[in-house]
């Protein structure tokens, strides 16, 4: 489990840092509008949350990094990935769960002209949320549980970067092709050490 706890983190890091980014586009809620027209308007999670997209691509970042990162900044990346899921989670309920006028405030001023929220909350007969906001709030719920699962095993990782370190000696091909007749690939060999073949 331990071994594969970097890899799962960074996928789902990546995988509820994608699922933000593209829930910012969706429409979260549709707004009914008391105008004797009944119109209704659609808001985004972006205009719903402003932070949203911003807050996704950070996670994004987060779980593109953590991949290489040493045991120090993993722990310092999973207590991030925990704040901000934390907090995305909470506001993510309130437009899920209250539907605050504030979340739909800059789409009604747009389309209307209408400004401040008072008048905004005059002019809204009806909010009605979509899936979008639940399913996002699940991503974030798995977001602070990947948060915790870096800050608890990440002091037990792999260190990073050994993969492109050798423990090879220098002369161990010269050893290993003593075992056969010199040839051209040899000198090569040598000339790509910094040795003279046609020393001897």
């Amino acid at each position: 489990m331990i071994a594969r706890a970097r890899s799962l983190a960074v996928i789902a890091l990546v995988a509820v840092g994608a699922l933000g980014v593209i829930s910012s586009t969706q429409t979260w809620l549709t707004v009914t509008l008391s105008d004797g027209a009944q119109h209704e308007l659609t808001v985004p999670g972006a205009s719903a949350i402003p932070v949203l997209a911003p807050l996704s691509l950070a996670v994004l970042a987060l779980g593109a990094a953590l991949s290489i990162v040493g045991r120090v900044l993993a722990h310092v990346f999973g207590a991030l990935a925990v704040v901000l899921g934390g907090v995305l989670a909470v506001l993510t309920w309130q437009v899920a769960f209250q539907q605050p006028i504030g979340a739909v405030t800059s789409v009604v001023t747009e389309a209307t002209g209408i400004a401040g929220a008072d008048a905004v909350g005059e002019l809204v007969a009806g909010i009605v949320p979509t899936p979008w906001p639940a399913v996002t709030l699940v991503g974030w719920v798995v977001l602070v549980a990947a948060g915790v699962l870096i800050v608890a095993t990440a002091h037990r990782w792999r260190r990073g970067g050994r993969r492109y370190r050798t423990d090879a000696p220098a002369e161990a091909p010269a050893a290993a092709s003593g075992s056969r007749p010199h040839d051209a690939i040899d000198d090569w060999d040598d000339l790509s050490r910094g040795d003279d073949p046609t020393a001897t």
